[in-house]
């Protein structure tokens, strides 16, 4: 049972080919990059195959979809030898509002919320709609599942979601805290707990998702009851080029100052802040560390130290809100990569019971591994996430309950 998985950007496709019969065996993966620009690229990469790369004109998410199922059963540098083979097709779906509490099939009523959902993620849904759409045109015979980053986080007490504004507004506009990032959260947590041999429902977990985008979850017995993404991906952490968790007179303050419309301000607080803003060069902590350890730059040393310092400071409330924390995991590409970033994170957590192992640390990339020192009280960890394996999963579960599979 083949899952194709895709999750649609506003000029981009992300895709995963996942033979299901055989959970870890990824098929193919690649991206069509530059849609609707001149010379779109799909770069793709089969099993056991090189790199493959093209250049064509891609107009549209529909055209892009097809050169992907075009590669996919290519004489060469194909996987499968016809469409058919795929048995339905997954869709990351950024946010699904307060309809969607699991991943759905989808139908036209699934298709109208998600397309409702629109205006809370304008970035991401409709690009994400597009997909469900253009699978509809190509392969209008094949199941779809939707599976949304906000989802996990249904689980939040009121308390914790709701905005001090006004409680007409949640009525109206059903303004309040969603969250990010779900699949991911949920998947480490369950990961970890599976390679310690403990049951996730028994724990307090603290799963920290470090990226160009961050957030960090609170999850009690398996259920997230605190996340720090909010009605945006922009509240939180301080991000690649998000500021995070802003005063409100602050964006006041610049429009009257600087005379910018909405729309400049949301470029300004969405694409030109965080550590891209601090730091002025780059928003990547790989060019950070470097400038860094090369030149000992005091802004890339200020950019990071922000960044960490934010991510520390939420790992302590959440503590707080669970009343102790029995494990602490890093993910995402932050998070699994970047040694540096860990350790100013963790070191200093010994009021938690997190005897943080520096030198163990140091150095681990992309793998799983237990960070804290034998007899630590509570548990550090890295944890490869893969969240394209979440949304073959939740497919082939869905379409297996309702019968869709041969």
């Amino acid at each position: 049972m083949k899952i194709l998985v895709l999750n649609c950007g506003s000029s981009s496709i992300k895709y995963q080919l996942i033979d299901m019969s055989h959970e870890a065996d990824l098929l193919a993966k690649g991206i069509v990059e530059r849609i609707g620009m001149n010379c779109a690229e799909l770069n793709h990469r089969a099993k056991n195959r090189d790199k493959f790369n093209m250049v064509k004109d891609i107009p549209d998410h529909q055209t892009g979809i097809n050169l992907i199922l075009e590669i996919l059963v290519h004489p060469v540098q194909g996987v499968i030898k016809a469409k058919e083979e795929i048995t339905a097709v997954g869709h990351r779906v950024a946010h699904g509002g307060e309809n969607f509490k699991s991943s759905v099939r989808v139908n036209e009523r699934v298709k109208q919320d998600i397309e409702k959902c629109c205006e809370l993620a304008p970035l991401h849904n409709p690009a994400n709609l597009k997909g469900i759409l253009s699978i509809d045109e190509i392969l209008p015979e094949v199941p779809q599942v939707a599976v949304f980053d906000t989802s996990f986080h249904q689980t939040m007490p009121k308390h914790a979601y709701l905005y001090g504004i006004p409680y007409e507004y949640y009525e109206k506009y059903n303004i309040r805290r969603y969250g990010f990032h779900g699949t991911s959260h949920k998947f480490v947590a369950q990961k970890a707990c599976d390679i310690l041999g403990k049951n996730w429902e028994e724990l307090k977990i603290i799963t920290c998702h470090l990226g160009n985008g961050a957030s960090v979850a609170a999850i009690d017995k398996g259920k997230s009851v605190e996340t720090s993404m909010g009605f945006t991906p922009i509240e939180g952490l301080m991000m690649g080029t998000r500021t995070g968790d802003l005063d409100i007179g602050v964006v006041l303050y610049l429009m009257e100052k600087e005379n910018l419309s909405i729309q400049e301000v949301n470029n300004l607080f969405n694409k030109k802040s965080g550590v891209l803003g601090i730091y002025g060069i780059s928003y990547d902590m790989r060019d950070i560390e470097t400038a860094i350890e090369k030149e000992a730059d005091p802004q890339a040393t200020l950019a990071q130290d922000m960044y960490c310092h934010r991510v520390k400071k939420y790992v302590g409330a959440y503590a707080a809100v669970m009343d102790g924390v029995d494990l602490l995991i890093f993910t995402g590409g932050i998070g699994e990569n970047d040694s540096g970033v860990r350790e100013k994170v963790a070191t200093g957590l010994t009021y938690l019971g997190i005897d943080f192992d520096t030198q163990k640390n140091h150095g681990m990339r992309g793998k799983d591994e237990i960070l804290t020192r034998p007899g630590s009280a509570k548990t550090a960890m890295v944890i490869t996430t893969n969240e394209e394996l979440v949304i073959a999963r939740d497919t082939l579960s869905i379409v297996t309950k309702n019968g869709l599979t041969d």
